[in-house]
């Protein structure tokens, strides 16, 4: 028989604080209240005095209600029943289905030992020419998505779903409004992939506590089918409102804040999550691509910044794309070198080409007189972005290294793209 406990001290936003012995960091338990039974989750413990985060709010509850301890962490049920469900923050079902309670397993796990993981050396094909051919994303690889409010990172993310070659797809929704989360659906829904995606998605409407728990839901679940040989692919949005919530808990807390207000802990709270990416030696492989908007579009911004300390490289998202300058896949030299042999020359070549382009265009928005070869590098930037850069450009990696050899044959003679001879006289179009 589990003890109670009444001594309810202090009640504080969604935290409660009770004094109580033998209890353990990120343990369950049930606060019993005349409204009934609601579940909360130990966040700190200081002496006898312990603090929960009660997921439905703390309205209704009292200092006369009692607690009671489960002697175990938050878990989540591992079955194939997953899949083509949609639960919230809590794990509770919002498709008006079963719930599911068999084979619980625990969230919150440690990272896994390096000991047991292997290099990264598959790519994840997306369809997506700026992905694909400039910043390849690979198995196990961990990146953030740069963006600020008003981008389609949602719609990037769901084309990402959609295309990428991942048996499975878990999607980790925190501070959604309610139509994002049903274009996520819909799209998934269209694109036949909905029998092999998870959702847990906390909108803007739930309470604040359970934003936390969706990462750790979704890298639960992910890692335990990746111990199943099966390829995950985790998408996360936004991990700015994940730290937004953490940030509220603290203030609530009263713990002495860091930068702009967030927890001291900021980079470790990330970091648990991130480092769950994973490329198991044997088994299968785990891979997290997660957005982070941006405030005031200020990549120095405490979320953003230490994000990038953590992850793989970064993709920034402006004006409807994915910018080449500034995005960055740090582990793509373990890919696209076999690919296709001429894959790293056309990456090198359009970037710099591109960014010529770029001088150009200031030299004509200046007025300067322009020469010949400023009009061909204006030329080909307009073909560049109009046919590659666009999120609209849905083609496979092939298709989009021949693309971009027309598009440099339509502007440039062979020996003015910098690409060597060998690689020119294998592959510029014929006419």
């Amino acid at each position: 028989m589990r003890k109670y406990y009444d001594e309810i001290t202090r009640i504080a936003g969604n935290v409660i604080t009770v004094t109580a012995t033998g209890v353990g960091y990120d343990e369950l338990a049930v606060i019993s209240s005349k409204r009934g039974t609601s579940l909360a989750q130990v966040i700190r413990l200081e002496g006898d005095q312990v603090s929960l985060q009660v997921f439905a709010g703390t309205q209704g509850v009292s200092t006369e209600d009692r607690v009671q301890f489960l002697n175990s962490p938050m878990q989540v049920p591992f079955t194939d029943d997953l899949l083509g469900r949609v639960f919230d923050g809590a794990c509770r079902p919002r498709d008006d289905r079963a719930i599911l309670e068999e084979n619980k397993v625990s969230i919150g796990s440690p990272t896994v030992n390096p000991v047991r993981r292997r290099m990264p050396d598959h790519m994840v094909h997306t369809g997506i020419p700026m992905i694909d051919i400039f910043n390849s994303l690979v198995e196990s690889q961990k990146l953030p998505i740069f963006s600020v409010a008003g981008e389609p990172y949602n719609e990037l993310l769901a084309r990402v779903g959609l295309q990428a070659n991942a048996d499975i797809i878990i999607l980790g929704g925190m501070g959604l409004r309610h139509d994002d989360y049903l274009k996520f659906r819909d799209a998934f829904e269209k694109g036949g992939v909905l029998g092999r995606t998870i959702m847990f998605i906390h909108t803007a409407a739930d309470p604040v506590v359970e934003c936390l728990l969706v990462p750790d839901l979704c890298l639960a679940v992910g890692e335990q089918y990746a111990l199943q040989n099966k390829r995950v692919l985790v998408l996360l949005t936004d991990m700015t409102a994940f730290s937004d919530a953490l940030k509220e808990i603290s203030i609530i807390m009263e713990q002495i804040p860091s930068n702009r207000g967030y927890p001291g802990d900021l980079y470790t709270q990330l970091a648990r999550r991130y480092e769950k990416a994973v490329d198991f030696d044997g088994a299968g492989s785990m891979t997290i691509l997660a957005c982070v908007t941006m405030p005031g579009d200020d990549v120095t911004h405490p979320v953003p910044d230490n994000t990038g300390y953590i992850t793989e490289g970064q993709f920034y998202l402006r004006n409807g794309r994915i910018e080449p300058f500034g995005s960055l896949s740090r582990l793509k030299q373990q890919v696209n070198g076999k690919t296709r042999d001429d894959h790293r020359a056309i990456m090198d070549a359009c970037i710099q080409l591109y960014a010529l382009c770029r001088e150009s265009r200031e030299k004509r928005d200046m007025g300067f007189e322009m020469s010949p070869w400023d009009h061909k590098l204006l030329k080909y930037g307009s073909l560049f972005e109009k046919k590659i850069m666009e999120l609209s450009v849905n083609i496979p990696l092939f298709e989009a290294l021949d693309r971009c050899w027309n598009i440099l044959a339509e502007c440039f003679d062979p020996a003015e793209t910098g690409i060597r001879r060998a690689v020119i006289d294998a592959h510029w179009p014929k006419k």
